[in-house]
């Protein structure tokens, strides 16, 4: 079957693994990683009434992507229960605003949509880590059978090579779950959340955070996406967090590689901003973005699997990275090398290095620190500068801003008791960077 162009619906009735109710297209755009990230890890400026909360979860819950065996929430607002697993998905819709984001679009040389960002953020029991990993959008992997993308109930054929930006086009969010599952291939690693975000639900997610502070160490110029930053450290929001997220030709090497390693340096400070302010202790402030992203789910921005159309549970999981130290904290990139080209000639498209991701995921499934032994960008896109100071743990906030009671062991100025693990050295064919790493953007030379 040939590689797909792009496709605008998103939805699937349930069966076996991961059905779907018929729903809204899932969110877009390049970066789903601010999308949700911001929606489980952030912050919101604004807070909504009582009624509009529930009117607004109703409307998120009847077109919501079901997975199945999704988990029971906790009684409290203490931090969710065990490890979790959320595939955050940033598509490149043309409907509506987002079409004004994009020359491709405005040039009518599109269609449909595609998963052009796909990131898996792990999240451990206890002792809490964080990895995320990036699956680069032009890595050619199998596609399982799936059902269609326009609800006909009627599915596609499995193929056995595909850029993985396609599952999306061909079976929507459900399709790129099953795709991801099947790539990562461990059984102990299976996906219990997932959400997708559009160009324009980006900025407005971003925007509730109040910007996020980043560094190019030369000036960058990109007309693809209209970012022009002088060299030095901007602080960002807005269209021009996007158009940073979205950027490519104008950094590293050109290529997605380089990208992914950027929108890296991008989410490493929004962490340490988001730890730094102590909004991850904060319920109130959590519930506010929470409400922010429901939000964006009824303008047409966002879909969530059915089980993060809880406030509630996008408070817990955040509950459960407060305390996480820096260094627990990685962004990885999918290992992968370069496939061959027709005649000898260059290919953006790559394949996967299966061996040394195994190592990775077993490394998640054991609950192991990581150790990175690899270069810090794929693509040459980002240069480390020097480490990040980890904040003091500050008192979680008395639920009761929330209209809730703490969990037993929250409130309490006690860091999470360090462990003495041995770290796992992954193989230097994995990329990325931690949040204690500060790091800065390199132009395209």
């Amino acid at each position: 079957m040939a590689a797909p162009k792009r496709s605008s619906s998103e939805g699937r009735t349930p069966v076996a693994r991961h059905g779907a109710l018929k729903s809204r297209h899932p969110f877009a755009t390049i970066f789903a990683m601010l999308g949700v990230v911001l929606a489980v890890f952030g912050v919101s400026a604004a807070g909504i009434a009582a009624y509009n909360l529930w009117d607004a979860t109703q409307t998120v819950t009847a077109n919501a992507v079901v997975l199945d065996e999704e988990k029971p929430l906790p009684p409290s607002l203490g931090a969710i229960e065990g490890g979790v697993n959320i595939l955050l998905v940033g598509t490149d819709s043309c409907e509506g605003e987002n079409a004004k984001l994009s020359g491709a679009c405005m040039n009518g040389d599109t269609e449909g949509e595609r998963n052009d960002v796909t990131m898996l953020v792990h999240i451990s029991d206890e002792p809490r880590r964080v990895t995320v990993v990036s699956f680069p959008r032009d890595m050619l992997v199998p596609i399982p059978a799936c059902d269609k993308a326009d609800g006909s109930g009627k599915k596609i054929s499995a193929m056995s090579s595909q850029m993985i930006n396609a599952s999306y086009w061909y079976g929507g969010l459900g399709c790129t779950v099953d795709t991801v599952e099947a790539v990562i291939g461990n059984e102990q690693i299976t996906i219990d959340f997932a959400a997708a975000i559009r160009w324009t639900g980006v900025i407005n997610v971003s925007n509730a955070i109040g910007g996020i502070d980043v560094c190019v160490s030369g000036d960058v110029n990109d007309n693809n996406t209209g970012l022009h930053l002088t060299a030095g450290t901007h602080t960002l929001q807005g269209v021009q967090a996007l158009q940073f997220l979205r950027i490519r030709h104008g950094i590293g090497d050109g290529s997605d590689l380089g990208r992914i390693s950027n929108q890296q340096q991008f989410m490493s400070s929004m962490v340490r901003k988001l730890q730094s302010d102590a909004v991850l202790a904060n319920p109130a402030t959590l519930f506010n973005l929470a409400t922010t992203a429901i939000s964006q789910v009824q303008e047409g921005q966002l879909v969530l699997s059915s089980g993060l159309t809880n406030p509630t549970l996008m408070v817990q999981i955040a509950m459960a990275v407060k305390d996480v130290p820096f260094e627990d904290i990685v962004f990885v990139q999918y290992p992968t090398v370069y496939a061959p080209g027709l005649n000898g000639s260059a290919s953006s498209r790559v394949l996967p290095v299966k061996a040394a991701a195994e190592e990775l995921f077993n490394a998640l499934a054991a609950n192991q620190p990581l150790t990175l032994t690899g270069e810090a960008s794929g693509g040459n896109a980002i240069e480390v500068t020097g480490e990040a100071e980890q904040p003091a743990v500050a008192p979680t906030p008395a639920a009761t801003d929330a209209g809730a009671t703490p969990a037993a062991g929250e409130g309490t100025d006690a860091a999470a008791a360090p462990t003495d693990q041995a770290r796992v050295e992954l193989p230097s064919a994995i990329t990325g960077q931690t949040a204690k790493e500060t790091t800065c953007t390199r132009p395209q030379k």
